[in-house]
């Protein structure tokens, strides 16, 4: 397993991580994802890490706090061995202040993700999403407080626009908080805006970026084919998709489908093993989320690494995947000179 350096700290994580959104399935929309309860999460946390993949990401929310507490279970015994990045922000229980990035909801947030982790520090801690109720200072305060109690060692964002996380790192470094050290994001073949503002914040800042559903919500799996319908079993079809249809050109994701079949026949790759390295070849990635519903997926997805695609099969998929940009980027690129993509400012650290 290849492991990478997080962003501006000294933290390497693997290229791999594990994501548990699939653990418990408490709700309708996360049993679309799965139902993994604590027996088997315990034989897949194994697995992750006689691979090398130490890094486990969940979440408050994912099931109403039931995924945490299944990874906690899994976890028993091999807390030295691995990393835990968990997420507050979003609702969770009842009352006026059961969201948000308040002192008030990250302390109660953070205290009930480490009684349901069985742990006392958590490694990575993301705001799941940016709170333009609360001013700036106060979370990023709250959360320099957490990193020098001990109870958190690192601090990440997650879903931000490109101000949100320029606006907050600057302020962490007026008064010498901890900054965010990595951005949790979407990030797929299927859509690309990420490279759009963030990718470059990203390189400038020394923002790691641990990808969230690098297969499009299953899009990008191997199910998918051209003038076929949809599979009925996958996620998307049972409500379970973060990532929605109305942003999905369909033409251009036929086309992603096209080459990816004709990579896979030249590589003897699976699709969803070359739409994850493609990923690998990224700047800024230090880590992309892998999910499963099951320990065969997880085997799978484990394979796309310890190989890399060649440079023409990485062009073949940038140019089935390139769509229009927004403006003011179009603009931008009318003078590339001024204005090089991510892609061509790559440093020589890799990042």
């Amino acid at each position: 397993m290849e492991y990478r350096q997080l962003g501006a700290s000294g933290l390497q994580v693997p290229v791999l991580s594990f994501g548990t959104a699939t653990f418990g399935g408490g709700n309708d929309f996360f049993k679309a994802w799965g139902s993994t309860m604590a027996e088997e999460a315990t034989r897949m946390v194994n697995l992750c890490l006689d691979a090398g993949v130490n890094l486990f990401d969940t979440a408050d929310i994912y099931s109403d706090g039931l995924s945490e507490e299944i990874l906690g279970k899994a976890i028993a015994g091999k807390r030295d061995q691995l990393l835990i990045s968990t997420k507050a922000t979003f609702p969770f229980g009842k009352g006026p202040n059961n969201q948000g990035s308040s002192r008030f909801h990250l302390l109660r947030q953070v205290e009930g993700s480490l009684k349901r982790l069985q742990t006392d520090y958590i490694d990575i801690y993301h705001m799941h999403g940016f709170d333009g109720n609360t001013p700036i200072e106060e979370t990023l305060r709250t959360l320099d407080d957490l990193v020098q109690s001990g109870k958190v060692r690192y601090i990440a964002a997650s879903n931000f626009s490109g101000w949100h996380l320029m606006k907050s790192q600057a302020i962490a470094e007026r008064y010498g908080w901890n900054r965010y050290v990595a951005h949790q994001v979407y990030y797929s073949l299927v859509n690309r805006e990420y490279e759009w503002e963030l990718m470059p914040l990203g390189i400038d800042q020394r923002v790691g970026a641990i990808v969230w559903s690098p297969l499009a919500a299953g899009r990008l799996g191997g199910k998918y084919r051209r003038n076929s319908p949809p599979p009925q079993n996958a996620r998307i079809a049972q409500g379970g998709s973060p990532v929605p249809e109305a942003v999905v050109n369909n033409e251009v994701f036929y086309n992603i489908i096209d080459a990816l079949d004709e990579i896979a026949a030249e590589t003897g790759k699976t699709v969803a093993q070359i739409s994850l390295n493609w990923l690998l070849q990224r700047p800024t990635v230090s880590s992309i989320i892998i999910g499963a519903r099951n320990e065969e997926q997880l085997i799978q997805n484990l394979g796309a690494t310890g190989w890399n695609l060649s440079t023409e099969q990485v062009k073949k998929l940038d140019a089935a995947s390139e769509i229009p940009t927004i403006y003011p980027y179009w603009h931008q690129r009318q003078n590339l000179t001024l204005n090089p993509p991510p892609t061509r400012i790559l440093s020589d650290s890799g990042f």
